[in-house]
This record gives structure tokens, sequence and C-alpha cells, in this order.
């Protein structure tokens, strides 16, 4: 059984957790900034539905 030699920091640990959270909370606020504009009207973006996705393929 593979076992560390030495014990991380609590530092770097903290460290790496930061990042982790960062990178979460960033792509939640694009997230939540996509839903808003949709909702706005402001957005051209728009997710295919079905019936688009079919008439693609045909």
């Amino acid at each position: 059984m593979a076992v560390p030699k030495k014990k991380t920091s609590k530092s770097k640990r903290d460290k790496r957790r930061a990042t982790w959270r960062h990178k979460a909370a960033v792509e939640a606020q694009k997230a939540i900034s996509l839903g808003k504009s949709i909702l706005s009207g402001r957005s051209k973006f728009v997710y295919p539905t079905d019936e688009e996705e079919e008439t693609e393929e045909s």
C-alpha cells in the first residue's frame, strides 16, 4: 500500500482548496450571468431543443 513520505503542510492544503473553490465560484458566476441574460432576453445564446436538432439532421 502506498503511503506518503511526508505530511503535507496545512498551508499547501489550504492553497489547493482555495484554488479549487475559486474555480468553482468563477464557473458558478458565469452560469448565473448567462441565466440572467437569457431571462432578460439580451443573450443570443440558445440551447438547442429536440425539434431543432431533428430538423438539422434531416
